[in-house]
């Protein structure tokens, strides 16, 4: 098989997957956010958005994992890179643990963010940089999605 490895997952060649990734990245990071702020306030309205933005946080990371899913399963190319794995398993990682912050934060209200809720926020940030890293290592290092017409030349772009 020629070419960059490829993303199944498309409309109009452009790739699903790295459209729906930034809506769950900045609903968790503004969690984290609200959690920073509710610390400071103990404002309870702080908690409210935390809820609403860890659900739509886990219904983004649903539709991003599917359109992931989709490509590692349409190319072995990807398939066997090891960074694809370090990717979706670390991001399986942190929507288990925003499913569990979510629950208990639904069921307990402002008692599960300080001290939990925030560490567990805090943690799911430090995660998103590694999966990130990774993400982008599978396109810039591998060209998993770029389009051909745009890696025919891999000269730097200040090389002359």
């Amino acid at each position: 098989m020629a070419g960059n490895p490829r993303s199944t997952a498309s409309i109009a060649g452009h790739p699903i997957h790295p459209m729906l990734i930034p809506f769950p990245i900045a609903f968790f990071v503004a969690t984290f956010l609200c959690d920073l702020a509710y610390l400071n306030t103990l404002n309870g309205e702080w908690v409210t958005a935390t809820l609403w933005l860890l659900g739509a946080g886990l219904i983004m990371a649903a539709l991003a994992a599917i359109a992931g899913l989709t490509d590692v399963l349409g190319d072995q190319r990807i398939r066997s890179l090891g960074t694809a794995w370090l990717h979706a398993g670390g991001n399986i990682i942190v929507v288990l643990i925003e499913l569990y912050n979510w629950y208990t934060r639904y069921q307990h209200g402002a008692n599960a963010v300080i001290p939990a809720g925030i560490i567990l926020s805090g943690v799911v940030v430090l995660m998103l940089l590694f999966t990130g890293w990774k993400g982008w290592e599978m396109v810039y290092r591998h060209r998993v999605g770029v389009a051909e017409e745009l890696s025919l030349s891999r000269e730097e772009p200040f090389s002359h």
